[in-house]
């Protein structure tokens, strides 16, 4: 939502690039999410949902690359997004390596 909310300030002229990939690439993580607690019955399978998740998270990452280098975001807020998608890939991370701890 924070994104959400910060790239409502973007300019007019991004509505269909930047804005709209990078309200996209942050929904599909929770989306993705989702869809992985739902196919905990097969390990392989929930492991390949969080592997999606990462790479929409690093995908939401790179946008908020451009957003700053293009001064839609200034530098503190870039460095507490980003810092958040980091923690979330390493859980993400955590959660693929411990797979069997979240499959049944």
């Amino acid at each position: 939502m924070k994104i959400f909310e910060i790239s409502k300030s973007f300019p007019k002229e991004e509505k269909y690039s930047l804005t709209d990939q990078i309200r996209r690439a942050s929904r599909s993580v929770c989306s993705n999410i989702s869809e992985s607690l739902r196919k905990r019955k097969y390990e392989l399978v929930f492991k390949n949902k969080l592997t999606d998740v990462q790479q929409e998270a690093s995908e939401t990452q790179s946008w908020l690359d451009f957003s700053l280098a293009c001064k839609y975001i200034d530098q503190k807020t870039f460095d507490e997004l980003d810092k958040e998608y980091e923690e979330i890939i390493a859980m993400l991370n955590s959660m693929e390596m411990n797979s069997s701890k979240f499959c049944f």
